[in-house]
């Protein structure tokens, strides 16, 4: 199926690994330029040589902690210097963290809040003008099932991807005159290198090998019983890139093998 995307741009944070890595692969096999950042200069420019190469797309790679408002304008700048425009925004930079209300600290608050919240907002800032450029565009929020289900053991994550929800919602109604539709996914378990890190120390508490406790895990919480693969969540987010799901507007999908419980 041709999904009408090829020599369109997007512009993909956190994108050097896990789900936004297999997003930019995604995107670029159905020809879509790509400009990608990372905290790591030589993460970002290494994977964006090598996608550009695999799949005959133009890319770039920029170092850019997406927490720094003035790290966001130079990727934006860069990003327009390079392709005069864009037609996709994927705002996937994030990762969850082990605390309790109780014991987490101020900073800690700001810190997610701003890698998950404001990060989106500032690179929509910049990004939708690029769009606009091009009558029209597509943004992508990665947030979780968390944001309506959440794991206890990670209050903030919990908190911030539920205003990323709420933000995407909102977003979508201000952008939609301007040809942009935003929406918002929420993934269950994707087998990323943030969850297995996060589990090499919830394992241990239960006595468990890190295969153990994500084969428990998937069990119990979802009734496909595993874990998905990135590449599986990103062909959801190629989908969603395109004409092809043209109705879909300010909306909230769960892509995660069934585990939301609809009364929540």
């Amino acid at each position: 199926m041709d999904l009408g995307l090829k020599d369109k741009v997007a512009v993909i944070t956190g994108a050097t690994k896990g789900i936004g890595r297999a997003v930019a692969r995604g995107l670029a096999k159905e020809g879509v330029n790509i400009a990608l950042c990372s905290r790591g200069k030589e993460e970002a420019v290494k994977t964006a040589e090598e996608i550009g190469k695999e799949f005959g797309v133009k890319t770039l790679g920029v170092q850019a902690d997406v927490v720094k408002k003035q790290e966001i304008e130079k990727f934006i700048k860069e990003v327009e210097s390079t392709f005069d425009g864009a037609d996709i925004m994927i705002s996937n930079a994030g990762i969850g963290s082990e605390e309790t209300v109780m014991n987490s600290q101020d900073e800690q608050w700001q810190y997610f809040w701003d890698l998950q919240v404001m990060a989106a907002i500032r690179l929509a800032r910049g990004v939708v003008p690029l769009m606009k450029k091009r009558s029209g565009g597509v943004i992508i929020n990665n947030a979780s099932i968390c944001a309506r289900q959440p794991l206890s053991h990670e209050p903030i994550y919990n908190t911030v991807k539920a205003a990323l929800v709420m933000l995407s919602k909102c977003l979508a109604s201000e952008l939609i005159k301007d040809g942009i539709r935003v929406n918002c996914v929420n993934p269950g378990l994707i087998l990323t290198p943030a969850w297995r890190k996060g589990a090499e120390s919830l394992s241990k508490k239960e006595g468990l090998t890190v295969d153990e406790y994500f084969d428990k895990i998937a069990k119990a919480y979802t009734p496909i019983g595993r874990f998905a693969t990135p590449e599986e969540l990103a062909n959801f987010f190629v989908f969603l890139c395109s004409d092809r799901a043209s109705y879909c507007v300010g909306s909230s999908y769960y892509v995660d093998g069934g585990w939301l419980n609809v009364t929540v």
